[in-house]
């Protein structure tokens, strides 16, 4: 009942924290100077403000073709937040090796996140790095569990399960 009352007091607390002093803007420009987007969000953004501001993250759905409301739990909004300005929202690739399978072709690693890669846009991609570098390139990435890797030589594209 204590902590009930605590947080519904702090909440309200938090609300009304204006004292009139005059101190809001240099406060802003304090935290401005601190924090970039990321730290500012991973701070600041609340779950009362998820709230009181009907936040919500969404999916685009197939079937319907249409967005639809994905969830509206607070931990899914703030991540949805972070990695849309971690990485400006693309997928993390790294080079794994440079010289896979001794025979100078390079293999890509995708940094895995909760969304996977779109294998249309990723297949594209290799296109032009294969292009590149002149020597077939591939990359691993999850979906689900499940791991695979996506190649290009320069004519085929093949998808095999890991």
């Amino acid at each position: 009942m204590d902590l009930c009352y605590n947080l519904v007091y702090n909440y309200a607390e938090k609300r009304n924290w204006d004292k009139k002093l005059g101190l809001g803007r240099e406060k802003i420009f304090e935290i401005r100077k601190h924090y970039n987007d990321v730290s500012f969000i991973d701070t600041f953004f609340t779950e009362e403000f998820c709230q009181e501001y009907n936040l919500f993250t969404y999916r685009y759905n197939e079937r319907t073709k249409r967005n639809e409301i994905n969830s509206r739990e607070f931990k899914a909004i703030k991540n949805q937040f972070l990695f849309s300005l971690t990485n400006m929202g693309q997928p993390i690739i790294q080079v794994q090796d440079a010289n896979y399978e001794n025979r100078g072709e390079l293999l890509l690693e995708h940094v895995c996140d909760s969304k996977g890669l779109d294998v249309e846009y990723a297949q594209r991609t290799l296109e032009n790095v294969q292009y590149i570098w002149g020597r077939p390139v591939s990359i691993i990435s999850k979906s689900k569990d499940k791991e695979y890797l996506l190649s290009f030589d320069g004519k085929d594209h093949k998808s095999k399960d890991i």
